[in-house]
């Protein structure tokens, strides 16, 4: 485990494979720490140098108290990716880790030269609907709404597994605090207009179950990238990374070989 100190927050990343590699970095989901992606990692070739990290609020990182902005989730990868000297990265986010991919790619061209775009669009929910979650959050704690989270998380069929169960502790166990300022961070985003105006390679992925970030909403997403392509998941829900890991494994990797990055 390893903690990058940036000043105001810690937060706590992980390299896994060829530390000389082409790298790519992973941004998980609200609710989620970086073992998100442990399901895809041995579908991965090796030569790649895998970069994950806990988001402020989340697993092993600080969580100041919330409310949070996007700027700052932003900001905390872009000074973790300057601190490991990291440049032309695939950067692969799902949810609001996704919104960071975009806000970053905006701000810092020289740290991402091709993005994925998973489960997740330039703008998601409204502002009255991430007010309810946060204030549910304040008095009943995450738990209050895990089972609702479940149900747009997962497909059907998932959620009749026991593996269900590892997940919906994953999520009840992160901090409130974080889960509520990463809430309000994406409440308070729109990024219709400089996603508009990103030009690098870019795919999209959406699970065709996906009760929280419709395929719909991934797809006008990345259409507003000239030349991005878009990958369906069936049998998935919002973290097809976790229901589907070696079909969406595949995909990455296919994308990984088309824009030259192995």
């Amino acid at each position: 485990m390893r903690f990058a100190d940036l000043g105001d927050i810690r937060l706590h990343y992980r390299i896994d494979g060829d530390p000389d590699g082409a790298p790519v970095v992973f941004a998980n989901s609200l609710g989620t720490d970086l073992r998100l992606w442990d399901p895809i990692l041995p579908y991965l070739p090796p030569g790649l140098k895998l970069i994950r990290y806990d988001k402020r609020g989340h697993g092993l990182s600080d969580a100041p108290a919330a409310p949070y902005t996007m700027g700052a989730l932003v900001r905390d990868v872009e000074r973790l990716l300057d601190m490991l000297e990291v440049r032309d990265a695939l950067f692969v986010g799902l949810s609001i880790g996704g919104m960071i991919g975009q806000g970053l790619a905006v701000k810092r061209l020289d740290q991402v030269r091709a993005l994925v775009l998973s489960n997740t669009g330039a703008k998601i929910g409204t502002k009255e609907m991430w007010d309810q979650r946060i204030a549910a959050v304040q008095s009943g704690g995450i738990e209050s709404l895990a089972d609702a989270v479940m149900e747009r998380w997962f497909s059907r069929a998932f959620r009749a597994t026991p593996e269900l169960g590892l997940w919906r502790n994953m999520l009840v166990r992160q901090p409130a605090q974080g889960y509520a300022g990463c809430s309000a961070a994406i409440s308070g985003t729109d990024f219709y207009t400089p996603t508009s105006g990103l030009r690098l390679p870019c795919l999209g992925i959406a699970g065709d179950e996906d009760g929280a970030t419709p395929p719909d909403l991934v797809r006008e997403t990345v259409d507003l990238i000239p030349g991005s392509k878009f990958h369906l998941i069936r049998k998935a829900g919002h973290l097809p990374c976790v229901e589907q890991p070696e079909n969406y494994a595949a995909r990455l990797v296919q994308f990984l070989r088309d824009t030259g990055h192995i």
